[in-house]
């Protein structure tokens, strides 16, 4: 997700989302890897971390948990790419500042559909991330929104990197609803 995130930050995501707030494209979501798109890591945890982990101060070490950003919502047509090389939602190029420095949208081709209770979800370094284009045999590269544990909202960690994780909501704002 660099630059949006950097390797080691720490965030507070919102546990309301999805639920009583809805979820977005743009929004950088927090998820289980219920698809095990990671590979399997052993770890044992202290006391003091399971304690953590209960009140929800520490994530779940028996869980892992993917950061990407929503492109596509349940009925959207994502695509890649358009002859400007850009990634079109519903017919649409969107323009996306939040991609890291020098990576290309989409080094893949593809075209999907997403399908009712999915999302198609894309890391801003998208030379460097495993999303929804790499997991295409399994599940399509759909993410289950019941998957979804938040919605990612502030930088906690690093002092330095304090600040509010940006949506980018204007990227996606003359994108029609999906066709019915």
């Amino acid at each position: 997700m660099e630059n949006t995130l950097q390797i080691d930050d720490r965030i507070f995501a919102n546990l309301m989302v999805p639920g009583p707030f809805d979820l977005n494209r743009g929004d950088v979501v927090v998820f289980r890897d219920d698809d095990a798109w990671l590979p399997p890591v052993q770890t044992e945890q202290s006391g003091f971390d399971k304690a953590l982990s209960f009140i929800g101060l520490l994530p779940d070490q028996g869980e892992q948990y993917l950061v990407k950003r929503i492109i596509g919502m349940p009925g959207d047509t994502v695509e890649c790419c358009s002859a400007d090389g850009r990634i079109q939602v519903n017919g649409v190029e969107i323009d996306e500042p939040y991609i890291y420095p020098g990576d290309n949208p989409s080094d893949i081709p593809f075209s999907v559909t997403v399908p009712e209770n999915k999302l198609w979800v894309l890391g801003d370094h998208r030379g460097a991330s495993a999303d929804s284009r790499y997991h295409m045999d399994t599940e399509g590269g759909f993410v289950d929104m019941e998957t979804v544990q938040g919605k990612a909202q502030v930088i906690s960690w690093p002092m330095d990197r304090w600040g509010v994780v940006d949506s980018h909501r204007e990227v996606f704002d003359n994108v029609p609803d999906p066709a019915q």
